[in-house]
C-alpha cells in the first residue's frame, strides 16, 4: 500500500497541471486577442508532446531496447518529474517576454515530462498487486488525478483571474507564481521518490527490442480509443467555460464559470472512486454497495457545505444516475465502459440541442461518466502484453495526442457554426468508445490474424 500511495501523488500533480490549461485558454485568449482555434493551440502544444515523445520512445525501444525497462520505473518517474519542472520554470520568461510562442514551448516541455511519467507510472500501478484488481487500482489512482483536476480550476482560477484583477487583461504576469510553485512542488516529489523504497517489478532490466506490442489487436484498438477519449474529454473541458458564458445557457462570467468547471472535474473524481470500489474484489457485494453509498454521502456533504442545498441536490441526482449505470454494467470493466460512453452521447445530445439549466448540467454531468474511461481503457489495452507492457504503455500515452487534435477541430467547427453545435465533434469520439467497450477490448487474435481472416 505504501508504494501505491507514493506513486498516487504523481497522478494528483499531473491532473492539476493538465487542468490548468482550461484556465490558461481563456486567459491567454484575452491577452493575445486570439480566435478559438488559436487559443486551442495551447492543448495542441501540450498534448502534441505526448505524441512526439511517446513516438520517439517507441522507436527507440524497437531498436535499442525499452528505456523504462532498462533503467527501472523509479528512475523513469524521476526523469519525468525533472523535465516537467523545467517546463514550469519556462513560464516565467514566456510571461516576461509576452510571447505566445514561448508559452507554447513551455507547455510542450512541461507535457514532455508528464509523458514520461505516464509511460512509467501507469503500468507500474497495474503491476503493484494481483492482476484481477488492476482496473480497481488504476481507477483509484486516477481518482486522485481527478482531485487535481478538481482543485486546479479553483486555485488556478483564483490566482490567474481573481488575484490578478489589478494587473490588466493584456498582462500575463499572473501565470508566473502558479507555475513557479508547481516547479518547486515537482522537485520536492523528486526527493520523496528518490528516498522512497519502491518495489522492483518483474521484467525491469530486461531488453526488448522489437515491435511485439503492436501484434495485439485489443492494444491497437485501445490506442485509437485513448485517442478518441482524451480528444473528446479535453475538447469538452476546454470549451466548458465558453459554453457557460453563452446567454442561452447560463450567461456566466469567466470568474464564476470556473466553479462549474470544478464540478465537471469533481464529477470525474467521484466517478473514479465509484469505479475503484465497483471494480475491486469484495468477498461480499453488500460491502461494495455500502462503500459506494458512503462515497455518495461524502460527496453530498462536501457540496452542501461549500455550495448549499440546491446544488448539492442537483449533484446527488446526477450521482444517482451514474450509480444506476454502474450497477447496470455489473462491475464488468468492458461492459461498464460501453455503457458510460453511451451515457455521454445522450448527455451531449442534450448539450447540443438543449438550453438553460438542462444543457448546462448535461455538459457538467459528462465528467461523472468520463470518470472510469481512461484508466479502464488503459488497463484493458495492456492486459496480456507481458514483456511488451511498457512499450504498449508508450503507444497508449502517444494516443493522448487526441487532446492536441480534437480540440482545435472543435474550435474550428465552433468558429464556422456555433459553440453549441461544435459538441458534435466529441460526440463522434464517444461512438468509438462504445464500440471498444462492447466489442473491441477483449484480448484475442493478433492483428495479423485478424487481417488474414
Amino acid at each position: 500500500m505504501g508504494p501505491l500511495v507514493v506513486v498516487t501523488s504523481l497522478f494528483f500533480m499531473w491532473g492539476f497541471i493538465t487542468c490548468l490549461n482550461d484556465i490558461l485558454i481563456p486567459k491567454l485568449k484575452g491577452v493575445f486577442d486570439l480566435q478559438h482555434w488559436q487559443a486551442m493551440l495551447i492543448q495542441t502544444a501540450f498534448f502534441g508532446a505526448y505524441f512526439i515523445i511517446s513516438l520517439a520512445y517507441f522507436l527507440f525501444s524497437i531498436t535499442k531496447g525499452d528505456p523504462i525497462m532498462k533503467i527501472g520505473y523509479k528512475n523513469g518517474i524521476i526523469v519525468g518529474l525533472v523535465v516537467a519542472a523545467v517546463g514550469c520554470v519556462l513560464f516565467l520568461p514566456a510571461a516576461s517576454l509576452l510571447s505566445y510562442g514561448f508559452f507554447l514551448l513551455a507547455l510542450f516541455v512541461l507535457a514532455s515530462g508528464i509523458t514520461i511519467l505516464q509511460i512509467a507510472a501507469n503500468p507500474y500501478v497495474a503491476a503493484l498487486g494481483p492482476p484481477e484488481g488492476s482496473s480497481s487500482r488504476m481507477n483509484m489512482t486516477q481518482a486522485l488525478n481527478s482531485l487535481g483536476t478538481t482543485v486546479a480550476p479553483l486555485v488556478g482560477g483564483y490566482l490567474i483571474f481573481d488575484a490578478a484583477q489589478g494587473v490588466g487583461d493584456a498582462s500575463a504576469e499572473s501565470v508566473k507564481m502558479p507555475y513557479l510553485a508547481l516547479a518547486a512542488a515537482l522537485l520536492v516529489i523528486v526527493v520523496i521518490i528518490k528516498i522512497a523504497r519502491l518495489p522492483h517489478i518483474a521484467g525491469e532490466g530486461r531488453i526488448v527490442a522489437d515491435a511485439g506490442a503492436l501484434k495485439h489487436r485489443h492494444l491497437v484498438l485501445g490506442i485509437i480509443c485513448i485517442f478518441m477519449y482524451v480528444g473528446g474529454e479535453v475538447s469538452i473541458g476546454s470549451t466548458l467555460i465558453g459554453f457557460l458564458e453563452l446567454p442561452q445557457i447560463a450567461g456566466l462570467a469567466e470568474s464564476e464559470a470556473k466553479y462549474y468547471l470544478a464540478f465537471f472535474w469533481g464529477g470525474a473524481m467521484v466517478g473514479r472512486f465509484f469505479g475503484a470500489i465497483g471494480l475491486a474484489q469484495f468477498k461480499n457485494n453488500s460491502y461494495k454497495y455500502l462503500a459506494i453509498g458512503a462515497v455518495a454521502l461524502v460527496a453530498f456533504l462536501v457540496i452542501f457545505s461549500i455550495y448549499g442545498l440546491n446544488l448539492a441536490l442537483i449533484a446527488v441526482g446526477l450521482i444517482v444516475l451514474n450509480m444506476l449505470v454502474l450497477f447496470l454494467g455489473r462491475f464488468i470493466p468492458s461492459r461498464t465502459l460501453g455503457l458510460y460512453a453511451a451515457s455521454v452521447i445522450g448527455l451531449l445530445l442534450v448539450t447540443i440541442f438543449g438550453e438553460g439549466q438542462m444543457a448546462m448540467w448535461s455538459v457538467i454531468a459528462i465528467g461523472l461518466f468520463n470518470s472510469i474511461m481512461f484508466p479502464t481503457i488503459f488497463d484493458l489495452a495492456i492486459k496480456g502484453l507481458g514483456a511488451h507492457t511498457s512499450q504498449g504503455s508508450s503507444l497508449l500515452v502517444m494516443a493522448i495526442v487526441g487532446g492536441a487534435i480534437i480540440p482545435p477541430l472543435q474550435g474550428f467547427v465552433a468558429d464556422v457554426t456555433s459553440l453549441q453545435l461544435s459538441f458534435l465533434v466529441p460526440l463522434a469520439c464517444y461512438l468509438f468508445i462504445v464500440y471498444y467497450g462492447f466489442f473491441g477490448s477483449a484480448p484475442g487474435a493478433s492483428v495479423k490474424e485478424e487481417l488474414a481472416y
